[in-house]
């Protein structure tokens, strides 16, 4: 008989303020290019990869701008870690 699979929960919601509404081109100044874009439409998927964590900016609208943010790990109490975020702002890694 199969294993029933193990539906994981959500990670709770809670949005990062600083990076909700940032334009396209703003994101690109705090973090640099994305390691990876996915475009689905009028949404855009940026992944930005760090060294102990990935963060998934979720942007649509018009203008194109950061309406939803997710790292993996998740944060502990939202689906974004803020350390991963201070992480990858203040990696000297960023290109332009």
């Amino acid at each position: 008989m199969p294993q029933a699979s193990r539906i994981l929960a959500a990670p709770p919601r809670g949005e990062p303020a600083q990076y909700m509404n940032l334009t396209a081109t703003r994101l690109t100044a705090a973090l640099g290019r994305p390691a990876f874009v996915r475009k689905d439409g009028t949404t855009e998927m940026w992944r930005y990869d760090g060294a102990a964590c990935r963060a998934f900016f979720f942007l649509y609208g018009s203008p194109l701008a950061v309406r939803h943010v997710e790292t993996l790990p998740h944060g502990a109490q939202s689906a974004a870690d803020m350390a991963c975020l201070t992480a990858l702002r203040s990696s000297p890694a960023k290109t332009s």
